[in-house]
């Protein structure tokens, strides 16, 4: 895996991934122009563990309609400012979905299958998750 990462202005940033996709990158906490570094890590992560739950329910013959994660992260006050804590609360909507089956995908990513996820957890960053269902 390949990537570039220039310097636009100030302190935005381009970066340019392997397979040519771009997204934009600004750290400046006052403009605010695009996500910053640390958010993109964060929603990587919810990127790679939404990847792994919508397809273990799949393989597992739920009807999903809508699926969701909302994050939560807490950092460490002097730098780095790393992740010390991710709370992650996938929020999955679809036609009579079971909560077993839920907590399993979601259990598996975290634990297992999520990239993201296990590299931070190395890093010490606590992950916790947690599902809301609504069936319909």
């Amino acid at each position: 895996m390949k990537a570039q990462v220039k310097w636009i202005d100030n302190k935005r940033f381009v970066g340019i991934s392997g397979s040519n996709n771009t997204i934009v990158m600004d750290a400046d906490k006052q403009a605010r122009t695009a996500g910053s570094p640390m958010e993109m890590v964060l929603m990587g992560l919810g990127g790679c563990s939404s990847v792994d739950v919508i397809s273990i329910l799949e393989k597992s013959r739920q009807v999903v309609h809508q699926c969701y994660v909302e994050m939560s992260a807490t950092r460490a006050e002097t730098i780095p400012a790393v992740f010390t804590h991710i709370h992650m609360n996938f929020v999955v909507e679809g036609e009579n979905i079971k909560e077993a089956l839920v907590k399993r995908a979601v259990g598996l990513s975290a634990e297992k299958y999520c990239s993201v996820a296990q590299m931070l957890g190395k890093g010490g960053v606590e992950i916790t998750c947690g599902y809301t269902i609504t069936s319909i």
